[in-house]
């Protein structure tokens, strides 16, 4: 008898299953909140510099026509003012666009002017995170980004050690604490700080909630609830737009969205830890309280009755082992290596192109709120189109011309105009809900490409690829000073490139899982069946010398 087995016999899909997935469904709706956050706390108002008060005057008193130079649409400059006020601009004969050819200009020395609306209450403004230092709003993203890629190395080794629940109610401890420090940050480095604990907790609850989906649910669920869990997000992004347009200052909107994690720690100690996790660490008496209190729930007592630590012990030896193998294993053949590099291509370029789109709502030009609630809602049709594409036309092609179609649309917007708002929107939706095809198309093509012996590390691959992703994808907005077409152009570039690199990936709509690296090297070509040496540690000919 396997887990599987011991599950179904204990109800399979029952009471305790249904519960258990619902209570840890619930917090990955704020994952989003916390993922897409800066997009509100730190929009970027209109500003301009102080002017400069004139002798016996208030700032406020001195016009801005003869203190801040006009830039091209008429507004005034957000980074330069005059050195000495342009009283003659006043007068009648003043030059047409309401600028002083030629008058000398200097920085904001004394501070900036914010228009109060939407962000009026914001990290830039409280920290003038504008002209000179515009580019530590893209920094900060990274910093949490970063959180999150160190966080699923970190936790998922502890986790291992530690165990699933107990990690997970650290991680929700840790996300109430940081986020809700991150609110009362004084100073612009404790709020990154706090935001890099935050990315590290993040990780941890990703990781742990889907460990104790997949391992307390029977196999022909488990698509099911990989779906709910994904759908969880995109409704998490609804949840963001309407509890940001309730609270527009960002220290509020920041605490509000951090203190349900307080609730979730708290329930999180009825969760029961994972049966196989203790079994396979030496503690059956742990696992079978576990297993009965399951038995229980789903009105199965007399099941878990018949249990024992002996039978328990049993499972171990007799479920087939999970090697997770190395990582040289992912290049030391030909056919794995083709597979690594086209699953790095697929998962780095999805989550660059994804959050460079979704972290850039104010530059649409249309009401942030309202693109928030769009950028969402393209991700329910886009996850189903997959999911039809992807049993219709194979996983190659779903993979592919999702990608491709992402790249084609994020390039585009760059001959679009900018007074062509809605046509920019209507492009970006359609790559951002591309992309979040791409997302569930990588799930299932990587999990067939790898073979079972390595398909754990195969799919940490993919993950840590598509995190470094997600944190360079902010910084590559910097680029816009050069020319402000150069991030559209990288962020369109990468999914094309992706999709070609796809084109050199083998189909695996209808075959069988490869089991082991050879089946993959068959399935290349690299091996016929009566050739079965793969190079491991030593290399030997057929005659074995």
């Amino acid at each position: 008898m396997t887990f599987v087995e011991l599950l179904a016999r204990l109800g399979g899909m029952g009471r305790f299953q249904v519960t258990y997935v619902a209570a840890l469904a619930v917090p990955l709706l704020m994952l989003a909140s916390h993922n897409l956050l800066q997009n509100f706390t730190a929009g970027v108002p209109e500003h301009h510099c102080r002017p400069r008060p004139a002798a016996n005057d208030s700032a406020g008193d001195v016009p801005l026509l003869i203190s801040i130079p006009s830039d091209g649409h008429h507004r005034p400059q957000r980074c330069r003012r005059y050195v000495e006020l342009q009283w003659h601009l006043l007068e009648v004969n003043g030059t047409v666009n309401g600028t002083a050819n030629g008058a000398a200009t200097e920085p904001c020395h004394d501070g900036w002017t914010y228009q109060d609306g939407i962000f009026a209450h914001t990290i830039v403004t409280e920290w003038d995170l504008v002209c000179e230092s515009k580019k530590l709003r893209q920094v900060a993203q990274s910093i949490y980004m970063a959180g999150i890629l160190l966080g699923s190395s970190l936790f998922g080794i502890l986790s291992d050690k530690f165990g699933r629940r107990a990690l997970l109610t650290w991680c929700y401890l840790q996300l109430g604490v940081t986020g809700a420090g991150t609110a009362a940050a004084p100073t612009f480095v404790v709020y990154c700080l706090c935001r890099f604990l935050a990315g590290l907790a993040m990780a941890g609850v990703s990781l742990n909630s889907a460990s104790l989906c997949m391992e307390w649910i029977p196999t022909e669920a488990r698509a099911v609830v990989g779906t709910i869990n994904g759908y969880c997000y995109t409704f998490g992004q609804f949840v963001l737009a309407a509890v940001a347009f309730g609270l527009p200052h960002w220290r509020w909107l920041q605490l509000v969205v951090s203190l349900p994690f307080f609730l979730f720690f708290l329930y999180s100690w009825l969760f029961v830890e994972s049966a196989r996790w203790q079994v396979i660490s030496g503690r059956p008496d742990l696992a079978l309280k576990g297993l009965r209190k399951v038995a229980r729930v789903n009105g199965r007592k007399e099941e878990g009755d018949k249990l024992s630590e002996e039978a328990l012990r049993e499972l171990v030896h007799r479920e087939p082992p999970l090697p997770g193998g190395t990582l040289a294993s992912l290049i030391r053949t030909p056919g794995m290596r083709t597979v690594s590099c086209g699953v790095s291509f697929v998962w780095f370029s999805t989550s660059f192109a994804y959050y460079g789109l979704a972290m850039d709502l104010q530059g649409f030009g249309v009401d942030i709120y309202l693109s928030q609630l769009v950028f969402g809602a393209v991700d329910i049709p886009a996850k189903l189109a997959s999911v039809l594409a992807i049993s219709c036309v194979g996983r190659r092609v779903a993979q592919g011309g999702s990608l491709a179609l992402a790249g084609i649309c994020i390039l585009a917007n760059i001959v679009v105009p900018m007074e062509l708002q809605m046509l920019r929107m209507a492009f970006a939706v359609i790559g951002k809900g591309s992309l979040a095809a791409s997302f569930n198309c990588a799930y299932i093509f990587t999990g067939e490409l790898f073979p079972t012996v390595i398909r754990q590390t195969g799919m940490g691959l993919g993950g840590t690829m598509a995190r470094v992703g997600s944190m360079v994808a902010p910084l590559v907005r910097m680029t816009a000073d050069v020319t402000p077409v150069l991030p559209l152009i990288i962020y369109g570039a990468a999914p094309i490139i992706s999709a070609i690199a796809t084109c050199f990936l083998p189909e695996t709509r209808n075959v069988p899982l490869p089991e082991t690296v050879k089946d993959v090297e068959r399935r290349a070509g690299h091996l016929k069946d009566e050739e079965v040496t793969v190079p491991l540690s030593t290399t030997k000919t057929k005659a074995g010398v």
